[in-house]
C-alpha cells in the first residue's frame, strides 16, 4: 500500500528514543523527510545516524519543548531547512514527582508542561503553516490512561486534557483539510523506559502485571504504536480526525 507520504515534512518532538524514535524510523521508511527534538544531544545524534544509514533525511534539534522560545526556535529551523511542516507528531510527554492529589505545584507545573503545553505550544505555531499549504496532520500522543482512570493523578489529568484539546481543535480545523488525531498507547517496553527499569527492579511484579492486565501476554512495542501513527499520517487516513485511537492490545477497560 502507498501511503503517498514520500517528500512530506514530519516533526517529531521527543523522538529520539522509545515511541518518539520507532515514529520517526516508521516515517523516514515510507519516504517522509524527519526532524526529530530531544533534550539529550547523545540520544538525538545516535537515532538521526540511524536514519541516515537507512537512507533517509534527518534534522536533529536539542531542544526542551517545555520551553516557548526552544519551540519557537525548532519550528523555525525545520521550515529554514525543508521549507515546511506537513505532519507534527507531538510525542513529548511522560511522569514525574508526587503520584498522588498531594503533588504540589512544581509537580503540575512540570506535567502541565510537559504533556499538555509543548503540544500546544507547538500545534499553535505550525497550524498557520499548514493552513497557508492547505493541509495537514497533527497527531498527539496521549495513553489509555487519558481515557479512563490510571497512573499518577498528574499524568491521568494532563493525558485527559490532551485528547480533549486533539477533538476541539479537529472540530476547528476540519475546513482546512488539517485532521487532528491522538494515540493512546497501553504499557510499552523499550530500553531506558520505565516499564524496563521496573522489569528489572522487580521482575515478579511485572510477571504477575503480564499475567493479569495484558491479554496478548506481552508489552506493547514502539513500532506498534508508530504503525498507527504513520497511517495516521497518510492519505489512507482520510476520513480520521478527532479520533483517539487505542494502542493496547486490549489492555485499557473503557467500553468507548
Amino acid at each position: 500500500m502507498d501511503l503517498e507520504l514520500t517528500g512530506k515534512v514530519a516533526l517529531v518532538t521527543g523522538g529520539s528514543r522509545g515511541i518518539g524514535r520507532a515514529i520517526a524510523h516508521g516515517l523516514s521508511e515510507e519516504g517522509c523527510r524527519v526532524s526529530i527534538t530531544a533534550r539529550t544531544e547523545a540520544d538525538l545524534q545516535r537515532t538521526a545516524e540511524e536514519i541516515r544509514q537507512k537512507g533517509g533525511e534527518v534534522l536533529p534539534l536539542q531542544a526542551d519543548m517545555t520551553r516557548l522560545e526552544e519551540i519557537e526556535r525548532v519550528v523555525q529551523a525545520v521550515l529554514e531547512h525543508f521549507g515546511t511542516i506537513d505532519i507534527l507528531v507531538n510525542n513529548v510527554g511522560g511522569s514525574r514527582g508526587e503520584r498522588t492529589w498531594e503533588a504540589g505545584e512544581a509537580d503540575w507545573e512540570v506535567m502541565l508542561d510537559l504533556n499538555l503545553l509543548s503540544a500546544i505550544r507547538t500545534t499553535r505555531l505550525v497550524v498557520p503553516i499548514m493552513r497557508k499549504q492547505g493541509g495537514g496532520r497533527i497527531i498527539n500522543i496521549s495513553s489509555i490512561y487519558g481515557r479512563e482512570w490510571g497512573g499518577p493523578t498528574t499524568y491521568n489529568t494532563v493525558k485527559s486534557g490532551l485528547i480533549g484539546f486533539t477533538k476541539s481543535l479537529a472540530r476547528q480545523l476540519a475546513p482546512d483539510n488539517i485532521l487532528v488525531n491522538s494515540v493512546a498507547p497501553g504499557s510499552i517496553l523499550f530500553p531506558g523506559g520505565s516499564w524496563q527499569r521496573r522489569l528489572e527492579e522487580n521482575p515478579a511484579y511485572i510477571e504477575n502485571f503480564i499475567r493479569t492486565e495484558l491479554p496478548l501476554g506481552r508489552f506493547g512495542r514502539p513500532e506498534e504504536v508508530a504503525n498507527v501513527v504513520v497511517f495516521l499520517a497518510s492519505s489512507k487516513a482520510s476520513l480520521v480526525t478527532g479520533a483517539c485511537i487505542n494502542v493496547d492490545g486490549c489492555q485499557s477497560r473503557s467500553l468507548i
